[in-house]
């Protein structure tokens, strides 16, 4: 039987112990035909170096801090060898199972690019809060050709993903001009335009959830739509959507866009205004806005 060989990529930044944690959860894999390949975005001092050196099969790199994971992740892409790449945070976790299982998936249906599954979240400590994140009746993408409904639900989880590298090599690297926010959802949603989604209804990975993951600016946060109108324009001009589809996608990034409106309404108005002006003059949407606004 093939065992094809899996790149896992971990960007990682001051976070020595978070990243024995996440070592420790490969280490214990079902599955070991893998090369993990540790991105060190400028951390001060060695202590990382020394970690991977304790571990076998870690290529530890060290790169210029970037202040963002796109660039440790595409570092890490540009060195893969595997037939299947696996991107995991510093401070997140996979089950024993979770590469053995969507192999296997990905090895029987070759018509699917990436297999995902939903995704548990765990705290600083690493308990669970019995949330889980992806699970179905959640807002979330799932299974087969997504293209149409990615754009208005963001809940594919970075862990949770097992992804051909030939899919990578087509739709290219993580997007390092984007702010700290979303860069991971313009990726998946550049490859929901070129392959289908495999949805695994499973658990297999942990995501922490802390006080660093969610303090992103407002700004930033609203910028995605601006970067997300660029990948749904490139794809009209290629011809890989119709006007139709063209009107559609932009409105679930604005219908999107209006879910986050309480903290920020004004701004989040506005910049749905630049992103798709036309979209105010449907009804169906103003509606949407007001109700949006008087819950606020």
């Amino acid at each position: 039987m093939e065992t094809p060989l899996v790149s896992v990529i971990i960007p990682t930044y001051n976070r020595p112990s978070l990243l024995k944690e996440t070592l420790e959860s490969i280490s214990a894999q079902s599955y070991q035909t893998v090369e993990v390949i540790v991105v060190d975005d400028g951390t001060s001092g060695n202590e990382n170096e020394q970690l991977c050196a304790s571990y076998p099969k870690i290529l530890y790199t060290k790169i210029e801090n970037s202040g963002g994971p796109s660039k440790p992740r595409n570092t890490g892409i540009k060195l893969a060898k595997g037939k299947y790449i696996a991107f995991v945070d510093d401070d997140d976790l996979w089950l024993p199972k979770k590469l053995e299982k969507q192999i296997a998936i990905l090895e029987a249906h070759p018509d699917y690019g990436l297999v995902h599954t939903p995704c548990k979240v765990i705290d600083l400590e690493g308990n669970e809060t019995g949330v889980v994140v992806g699970k179905p009746g959640s807002p979330d993408v799932k299974h087969g050709d997504v293209k149409m409904r990615m754009m208005g639900n963001w809940t594919l989880m970075m862990p949770t993903v097992l992804i051909r590298k030939s899919i990578v090599d087509t739709v290219g690297f993580f997007n390092e001009k984007m702010p700290q926010a979303g860069e991971d959802v313009e990726f998946w949603t550049r490859c929901s335009f070129y392959t289908l989604f495999y949805y695994l209804n499973e658990p297999l990975a942990l995501y922490r959830d802390h006080y660093s993951n969610s303090r992103v600016l407002v700004k930033e946060y609203l910028e995605l739509p601006r970067y997300l109108k660029k990948v749904i324009d490139k794809m009209f001009t290629e011809g890989n959507i119709d006007s139709g589809e063209r009107k559609q996608l932009l409105d679930n990034v604005v219908r999107q866009q209006l879910k986050g409106i309480s903290s920020r309404k004004w701004k989040t108005i506005i910049y749905t205004f630049k992103l798709n002006p036309f979209w105010f003059l449907n009804f169906g949407n103003i509606k949407l806005l007001l109700k949006r606004l008087s819950s606020s």
